[in-house]
């Protein structure tokens, strides 16, 4: 029987403070406010999306326990994927703390920040050999510079189920696709490596952004990937910048329309319960 549950594979969640999220500028005033399960669950529900995979934003410990608190109370966070500190050497120790707690699917570190040859860190790497045998996934919050690196980092760990977050944020704006489409293109080789068709719009115009803008992108990454790769997400709240929650999932829709529904059903849904073991 076509599985037909539609999953958000990426938002987030906080408690806005100016000093815990300063790369909110002036700006993304829209984002200088508290989001919270019960805002994410109307989301949802005004757009037919039946459940949600929330995503770090912050990296501490602290908001990992305070993401898994929220998805316990939410039945629609179908699973977290926090941070820990994987180039830590008593990483595998911190692992033990969580591991009961099913909501926890995955791990992500906001690499796009880190300097050249952060993923090829002896430290980083060990810890990351620790993931796979914890059936824990890890998400590659990336930019498109960084794709040779991750080239690198993902053969290193062919055992790790890994999701490349955003579409590595191509460079939209100015409408570039190498080498970006060139770089995807060989990542893609990599059966272990799937990717989320997500925060494109904030990667785009934020006034002037349209389908036909996105389109090269899209096609590229159904290209490489193909729907069993494929998982949709929001990038909620970060997408209101340029777009409401609902006009981003009409836009998705509109894109996939004449694909088949197997094809659809995988894309906005059964590859992120897949690929995250959702319960």
């Amino acid at each position: 029987m076509l599985n037909t549950v539609t999953i958000d594979a990426h938002h987030h969640l906080w408690r806005y403070s100016a000093n815990e999220y300063d790369w909110i500028g002036e700006d993304m005033s829209a984002l200088r406010l508290d989001f919270l399960p019960a805002d994410i669950e109307k989301e949802l529900l005004g757009a037919g999306i039946d459940g949600a995979v929330t995503v770090q934003a912050r990296q501490t410990l602290e908001e990992t326990r305070w993401l898994l608190e929220m998805a316990r109370e939410c039945s629609a966070i179908r699973g977290v994927v926090g941070w820990a500190p994987i180039a830590d050497l008593n990483f595998v120790g911190t692992l033990d703390e969580f591991t009961e707690d099913a909501k926890l699917v995955g791990l992500r570190h906001i690499v796009q920040a880190e300097p050249e040859g952060f993923l090829d860190g002896m430290a980083f790497n060990r810890g990351m050999s620790a993931l796979a045998s914890r059936n824990l996934t890890y998400d590659l919050l990336i930019i498109e510079p960084q794709l040779e690196q991750v080239i690198r980092f993902v053969d290193r760990h062919p055992q790790q189920r890994f999701v490349i977050d955003h579409l590595a944020k191509p460079r939209i704006t100015s409408g570039e696709l190498e080498p970006w489409r060139r770089r995807m293109s060989e990542l893609g080789k990599r059966s272990h490596v799937s990717c989320k068709v997500s925060g494109m719009v904030t990667e785009d115009s934020w006034a002037k952004w349209s389908i036909e803008s996105l389109r090269p992108y899209l096609e590229t990454v159904v290209e490489v990937f193909g729907p069993k790769r494929l998982m949709a997400g929001s990038d909620w709240p970060v997408c209101l910048v340029a777009s409401d929650y609902a006009r981003w999932w009409q836009v998705l829709r509109d894109y996939f329309d004449n694909f088949s529904a197997t094809e659809k059903a995988e894309i906005f849904g059964g590859t992120a319960e897949r690929f995250y073991s959702l319960k």
